[in-house]
């Protein structure tokens, strides 16, 4: 097998090499530049051939508390050197490096489970269904930047404060990784009553965040939808969530089955398994 190591800075062009090759995604390497601790945190093959990389992250319990855990990203293979076992025996590095970092557990969100023999995969309740027919109201929200993100941060610690599986957000990671994850074509639509990130997808109205006075925020983007002609939509938000009414006419129960956990000193079973736990897409690794 040829040598695994951490990767240092003079594998950074290789490192976007790979992952040019392996992804069509072009948020990977901007969300990585941001980290200044990640070639500690890269696992690699000799040549580069082969990564996994993670970040440590503290997400809220659901008890008020707090929990370190090790977000594991940017996972590639070039196609010359897969089904060789590569992958894997990074991961194991990235695990015990986890263990030493004192990370209760490790998360990951994937759509490749197969490629994870050590994590178990949870799920998360969404919703999907017809939208209401608001009476005439007026237009309650504004378009936020993603730039600006960050003068929703007091109205999102207020919502999460004790949501388990929620993101504890430093002010870099309102600065540098929120406007990624929100930028064109998702859209930051805030008002008096609190904020939602959504995307109008092929005619749906898709929320990937809402934070706030949830039958307010809601209610106006049932009006927003009205006026934009969009008539059906899709929400993280749980089954049993009381607002619902106020933007759906119907719900169809859903669930996002891309969530991946493996304890590393301490059990993830009470946060991912809690019946409101949310983890939203500016927080993904």
């Amino acid at each position: 097998m040829t040598d695994l190591r951490t990767a240092g800075p003079a594998d950074r062009e290789a490192l976007h090499a790979l992952w040019a090759a392996c992804f069509d995604a072009p948020h990977v390497v901007p969300l990585y530049e941001t980290d200044p601790g990640r070639y500690g945190r890269t696992f690699v093959t000799g040549d580069v051939s082969a990564c996994v990389y993670y970040l440590p992250r503290r997400v809220h319990d659901g008890l008020g508390g707090e929990v370190l855990v090790g977000g594991v990203a940017n996972v590639a293979a070039h196609p010359s050197v897969r089904g060789r076992g590569y992958v894997r025996s990074l991961l194991a590095m990235a695990a015990a490096a986890m263990a030493a970092d004192g990370c209760a557990w490790s998360l990951l969100f994937t759509g490749t489970p197969g490629v994870y023999k050590e994590w178990t995969t949870f799920e998360l309740q969404t919703v999907s269904g017809p939208l209401r027919r608001p009476a005439a109201a007026g237009r309650a929200l504004r378009p936020v930047p993603a730039a600006d993100a960050a003068v929703l941060r007091d109205v999102y610690e207020r919502h999460n404060a004790r949501r388990p599986l929620t993101a504890v957000r430093d002010e870099a990671h309102w600065r540098d990784r929120v406007p990624v994850w929100y930028a064109e074509p998702v859209e930051l639509l805030a008002g008096d009553a609190g904020y939602a990130a959504v995307r109008w997808d092929g005619g749906v109205l898709d929320i990937l965040e809402v934070a706030g006075d949830l039958p307010r925020v809601l209610s106006a983007l049932a009006v927003e939808a009205a006026a934009r002609g969009i008539g059906s939509g899709r929400a993280r938000l749980t089954w049993h969530e009381p607002a619902l009414p106020y933007l759906f006419a119907s719900i169809t129960r859903e669930s996002d089955r891309t969530g991946m956990v493996r304890a590393v000193l301490g059990d993830p079973a009470a946060v991912v398994e809690a019946m409101d736990a949310a983890h939203w897409p500016a927080d993904y690794f």
